[in-house]
């Protein structure tokens, strides 16, 4: 692929030499660079013994790689139609296997070359010698890493969200993350931003004709007038749209969720019983755990990065410091933070319970943080209850109810599980809060460069307002400048569409 981008910029440059910056686009040479380019094939249904694997070919030399090792000597078979057939050596004419072949003839494929594809059998001896076989083709050879997906994009098949989005869908590993990467695949994400970059051109056409022909009196300063209410409208729907409190992206990365709390307060404990599983080492020794165990979750059909941390407090242990910052470093970065508290250690004054839980909050947990600001993302579970007599839990769980300015809260046993279904309810709530339901609303942001790219635009729409009434060049560079970091968005940047609607709009020279 490195050396077909070579080939793309030496044509481009030529192309600009002799035509000019307008009469060749560096995507539309690529385009055609591909289909001249290697045919390529790879296993695409995984390794790992299984029942059928797939092996795709694409490019130029797909129906020759057909014809040579599964036997069709004059023709090549139907299109989009499964045959059962030989598939040979083409060197040595030796049986590898029988498996269904099919024939994509481009640009109806998915790369929008020709492409052929091998249903064999998913034994690692059958899957080796069809891809020896393949290799040993003249112009064929193994693929790179996404090289398929790549040339679908080059091809215009996929923009760059679709892209992500059929990424997003090979590593989804829960309901909700397989919801958001279709509905990303499927083009949601990509139709807003074409929406957008679209109002946008008509926005910086209308400026470039007035620009041009304003002073002729063929353009009406009604026409500005249009541009500058069209141009806040998309600025607050790119706010709304940025304003998602990351939803999108927690949902496809995972929400952090961080157990912290004091020395033996059933940290370790409650990992386990989350996981089902020993993850980390239980002891009534003080500060056993003195690192951050992670391990990965679907709770709820919810993506969670759960994170143990050390106890909590003081010490002279410099290992165990260490364990106590990397504590507060990830409570500060979680998104939801689990406090684990003892109950036997609560007041015996149910009245200062309170009191003591905002200290205990405020003193072991913030360092002096705005406490306020913090509690939306703490959830306190309170564990042991198998320790109390159930008129003392009766009180405690009043005195819970009862209380203000504080998080919710849990009680649980993690030594008999008891409770531990009303907590996973309360957790299961907060995720759902702080990731949304993928298929609720518009799509929503799930990667950095989107949101990066998007404010961008709103800081180059910003120097259109600025400009406006100074230089209406400059402020038309602000709407070009919008337009360019949207189109990095999608892949999708064209010059050629401004003049378009400009001749449509105004009919000019007519």
């Amino acid at each position: 692929m490195k050396d077909m981008f070579v080939r793309c910029r030496a044509l481009w440059r030529s192309s600009f030499v002799r035509n000019g910056l307008r009469s060749c686009s560096l995507k539309a040479l690529c385009t055609r660079v591909v289909h001249d380019a290697d045919t390529i094939f790879a296993l695409s249904s995984g390794h790992g013994k299984c029942g059928v694997a797939v092996v795709r070919v694409s490019g130029p030399a797909s129906g020759f790689a057909l014809q040579s090792i599964a036997g069709f000597r004059h023709t090549l078979p139907a299109a989009r139609t499964a045959l059962l057939r030989n598939i040979t050596d083409p060197h040595s004419q030796e049986l590898l296997d029988r498996a269904l072949v099919l024939w994509f003839p481009g640009p109806r494929s998915f790369t929008g070359e020709d492409c052929a594809e091998f249903h064999i059998h998913g034994g690692p001896a059958v899957i080796s010698g069809v891809l020896k076989a393949l290799g040993s083709l003249p112009g064929v050879r193994a693929a790179t890493a996404g090289e398929f997906t790549r040339r679908a994009f080059l091809a215009g098949k996929l923009d760059l969200t679709e892209v992500e989005g059929l990424g997003d869908l090979i590593h989804a590993e829960t309901e909700a993350q397989r919801r958001q990467a279709l509905r990303q695949m499927a083009g949601d994400l990509a139709r807003l931003y074409q929406d957008w970059s679209q109002h946008l051109t008509r926005c910086l056409a209308h400026v470039e004709a007035f620009i041009d022909f304003g002073e002729d009196e063929l353009i009406e300063n009604e026409v500005l007038n249009q541009v500058d209410h069209g141009v806040s409208q998309l600025q607050l729907q790119m706010e709304r749209h940025l304003q998602d409190e990351r939803r999108g992206e927690r949902l496809r990365n995972g929400v952090q969720v961080v157990i912290a709390g004091a020395p033996n307060a059933g940290k370790s404990s409650l990992l386990n019983l989350l996981c089902r599983r020993p993850a980390a080492i239980v002891s009534p020794v003080p500060g056993t755990t003195r690192d951050v165990v992670e391990t990965h979750l679907d709770i709820g059909g919810f993506p969670v990065v759960l994170s143990d941390t050390a106890g909590l407090r003081d010490t002279v242990d410099g290992v165990e410091r260490e364990g106590v910052r990397r504590a507060r470093e990830r409570v500060d970065l979680s998104d939801v933070t689990l406090v684990m508290l003892d109950l036997t250690q609560l007041p015996k004054d149910h009245q200062s319970v309170p009191s003591f839980l905002m200290d205990h909050l405020r003193s072991t947990l913030l360092s002096g943080e705005d406490l306020r600001d913090s509690l939306q993302k703490f959830l306190l579970v309170f564990n042991k209850r198998d320790l109390l007599p159930q008129e003392q839990l009766d009180n405690i769980q009043k005195t819970i109810i009862h209380m203000e300015g504080l998080p919710p809260a849990c009680l649980l046993s993690c030594q008999s599980g008891d409770g531990f279904d009303q907590f996973l309810r309360v957790l299961q709530n907060r995720l759902q809060t702080l990731c949304g339901d993928p298929l609720v609303g518009s799509p929503s942001l799930t990667q950095a460069r989107h949101r990066s790219h998007l404010q961008q635009s709103l800081r180059a729409l910003a120097q259109y307002h600025q400009y406006r009434d100074l230089d209406l060049a400059l402020s038309a560079e602000g709407l070009r400048l919008a337009l360019a970091s949207l189109g990095r968005i999608t892949g999708k940047v064209g010059p050629e569409e401004i003049l378009d609607i400009i001749f449509r709009d105004f009919c000019i020279g007519k």
